[in-house]
């Protein structure tokens, strides 16, 4: 399988983390693509550069208001004179009546829906690569592979139309599945990471033609809390096209496996042309984020599943983080699929 990837995500080096009141060093650094790499290494996927698509793909998804202040923010943060290293908001406004802000400062907490998202003088950089990162892996498909993997960083499956969150700005997942629609009536995106993907919910909610599955850990009790229950279906045009499957927290390998087939169902009535699975390999036993407790072997059974469903294929890396085994998950979850095939 092509894997495509590029070092440019590495000016995107964010280091605050809020959790439970406590800054932390965050968990999405630049040492996640070293261990992803050893994972494509150990695998012996062909390693890609991506094309340079520019700004099409991002303006399908995304807000010209939300693309210019990603762009331009860092520069009117730092003639601030007396702002912090990263870009972080003191305010998350409910929109509401409310007017768009003209300061800096107003529009990080408009554009923001958590402190998870810091922004530094690379993030507009990394973020723009890797949505190209992303296209690439989707024009392989539409080129005739059968499938191809986005080595992804920044994330993107938090991000909404006009907003970042959680370690995400520019929805990668979501870009690809647009650029796929340039030849498929219908695609679906199925996103396997232990978090919900509500901003790729948000952005298709109301739409037909691209359904959106997610698999996570229980809302309830885990980000994003106010997104991702089972009673989401879509709204308008898109009623029916979202599909949630919140899972108890510590859930394993084989009752994953059984909402992964429900998934399957549900992907397979809709028909699509084309899958993104948007691949977050945080739902590990080892994980540092601690959701769900899959194994290695239980992702190259999902790996296995996925390819079942028959579906020209993109993955598109969301989450993962830093643990012994991120790489040997890459390995299992690419190496199942193609063993399926």
């Amino acid at each position: 399988m092509k894997a495509v990837y590029t070092e440019r995500h590495r000016s995107h080096d964010p280091q605050f983390f809020l959790v439970r009141g406590v800054v932390r060093r965050t968990t999405e650094q630049p040492e996640r693509a070293d261990r992803l790499l050893k994972g494509l290494a150990a695998g012996s996927h062909d390693l890609v550069e991506p094309t340079v698509f520019g700004q099409g793909p991002r303006a399908r998804i995304h807000s010209p208001e939300y693309l210019r202040f990603l762009a331009e923010g860092w520069e009117e943060w730092s003639a601030l004179g007396d702002a912090g290293p990263e870009m972080i908001a003191n305010i998350h406004p409910v929109r509401q009546a409310a007017t768009y802000p003209t300061s800096i400062v107003g529009r990080l907490g408009w554009h923001t829906a958590d402190t998870g998202c810091p922004i530094g003088p690379g993030t507009w950089a990394g973020a723009c690569a890797a949505t190209d990162v992303a296209v690439t892996a989707a024009q392989l498909v539409m080129d005739g592979e059968d499938a191809s993997y986005a080595l992804c960083r920044p994330p993107g499956h938090h991000a909404y139309h006009d907003m970042a969150g959680g370690f995400c700005f520019l929805n990668n997942s979501a870009i690809a599945a647009a650029h796929l629609r340039l030849r498929h009536e219908r695609v679906a995106i199925l996103d396997v990471d232990v978090h919900h993907g509500n901003g790729t919910q948000g952005i298709f909610y109301s739409r037909a033609d691209v359904l959106t599955v997610s698999i996570h850990a229980d809302p309830k009790y885990y980000y994003p809390f106010v997104w991702g229950y089972a009673h989401e279906r879509g709204e308008g045009a898109g009623l029916g096209a979202n599909f949630n499957i919140p899972l108890p927290i510590g859930t394993g390998d084989d009752a994953y496996l059984l909402a992964l087939d429900s998934a399957r169902k549900t992907i397979e009535a809709f028909a699509p042309g084309a899958l993104v699975v948007a691949l977050g390999l945080d739902a590990s036993e080892h994980d540092p984020l601690k959701g769900l407790s899959i194994t290695t072997d239980g992702f190259s059974r999902i790996g296995a599943a996925i390819a079942r469903m028959g579906l020209p294929t993109v993955f598109v890396q969301e989450g993962g983080y830093l643990s012994d085994v991120l790489g040997d998950n890459l390995t299992a979850v690419l190496g199942g699929f193609q063993g399926a095939r």
